[in-house]
C-alpha cells in the first residue's frame, strides 16, 4: 500500500493513495496526528488493515501532496554517494573512507505535483534525484546485518540544492540545501517488508522528458546498511528519521554550461517498487 499526506479544503489528511483517489483514514485514528506518530507507533499495518475493501474518500484532482511526514524528526542527507559523482570532482582522490553528511530541515521540502521554488538570491537550482528511507526502530550503533529492521518505509527525494550558496563557506554546504520549498519529498511511503526493495533497484531522474541520471542501489560507494550503521554511531536513530540515501551523476551543475533548472522546467524522479515524484519550478513572489 502507498500511505500519503495531502491537503484538501477540509485541511491535511493521512492515508491512502490508490489509482482511483485518496482513503483519507486519519479521521478513524485520532490518537494519531501525523503520519510521523503513526511511524512512531509502528501502526501502519493497523492503517492497511482498515483500508481494505474500502472505496477514496476524495477522487483525484480534489487535494494536493504533501510531504508524506510533515513533522520528522532528523532528515540525514549522504553526499557523493556512487562512483561516477566521485569521479565528477576531479580532485584525484579515490573514494573516501567515510561518508559526507549533512542535515536539511523538513520546510526545505515541498510535496509530490508542487513546484520548487527558485529564489531571487540565486538561480542555480540544481536537482538530484534520490531514495530514501524512513526509521521505524529506534537504534544506535546498529550492525549492518541488522539495519534493514529499522526501516519502515521508503519514499523519494528531490534534494533540490542551491548550487552557490553550498560553496559560501569553507567545509559546509548547509545554506544551499535548506532553502524553503527548494526540494520534494513523496509522493508516498512504501512500507520496508524485505531487502529487494533496496538492494538493487534502478533509480532515475528526467528534466523536461530528458533522461539525465540513471543508476541503481547496487552501485552506491556506502550502501544503505553501511549508512545506518555509521550514522547510528553517532546518534540514536528514532522512528520518523529520514535518511536521504544519495545521488547519481548528471545533475545539472555538472554539465558544461550547467544546466540549472529554470520556471517551467519538469522534474520526474522514479525507481523501481517505489513510484515516481514529479514537480514543476517556480520563481518565489
Amino acid at each position: 500500500m502507498r500511505f500519503a499526506t495531502i491537503t484538501t479544503n477540509e485541511g491535511p489528511l493521512y492515508g491512502i493513495v490508490t489509482d482511483e483517489g485518496f482513503l483519507a483514514l486519519s479521521p478513524e485514528f485520532p490518537q494519531w496526528s501525523t503520519l510521523t506518530d503513526v511511524i512512531r507507533a509502528g501502526a501502519l499495518h493497523d492503517l492497511a488493515r482498515v483500508a481494505q475493501g474500502r472505496t477514496v474518500t476524495h477522487e483525484n484532482g480534489t487535494f494536493t501532496h504533501a510531504i508524506p511526514l510533515p513533522d520528522p524528526g532528523k532528515i540525514i542527507c549522504v553526499g557523493v554517494n556512487f562512483p561516477d559523482r566521485n569521479a565528477e570532482y576531479k580532485d584525484g582522490q579515490d573514494a573516501p573512507p567515510n561518508m559526507s553528511l549533512f542535515i536539511r530541515f523538513a520546510q526545505s521540502f515541498t510535496g509530490h505535483g508542487q513546484n520548487l521554488i527558485r529564489p531571487p538570491e540565486s538561480h542555480q537550482l540544481d536537482y538530484e534525484g534520490e531514495i530514501a528511507v524512513v526509521i521505524g526502530k529506534p537504534g544506535r550503533r546498529i550492525p549492518q546485518a541488522d539495519a534493514f529492521d529499522h526501516i519502515a518505509a521508503i519514499t523519494l527525494c528531490n534534494e533540490g540544492t542551491l548550487r552557490d550558496w553550498v560553496r559560501h563557506a569553507k567545509f559546509n554546504v548547509t545554506q544551499g540545501k535548506n532553502w524553503d520549498r527548494s526540494g520534494a519529498m513523496g509522493p508516498w511511503l512504501v512500507p520496508f517488508t524485505h531487502a529487494a526493495q533496496l538492494d538493487d533497484i534502478r533509480l532515475t531522474t528526467h528534466v523536461n522528458g530528458e533522461l539525465r541520471q540513471d543508476d541503481r542501489t547496487s552501485r552506491m560507494l556506502f550502501p544503505i546498511r553501511r549508512q545506518i550503521e555509521y550514522i547510528s554511531t553517532f546518534t540514536t536513530l528514532l522512528p520518523g528519521d529520514i535518511i536521504v540515501t544519495g545521488t547519481p551523476t548528471g545533475a545539472g551543475a555538472r554539465f558544461d554550461p550547467p544546466r540549472f533548472l529554470v520556471p517551467g522546467d519538469e522534474i520526474r524522479i522514479s525507481a523501481e517498487g517505489i513510484g515516481t515524484l514529479t514537480n514543476g519550478v517556480e520563481d518565489e513572489t
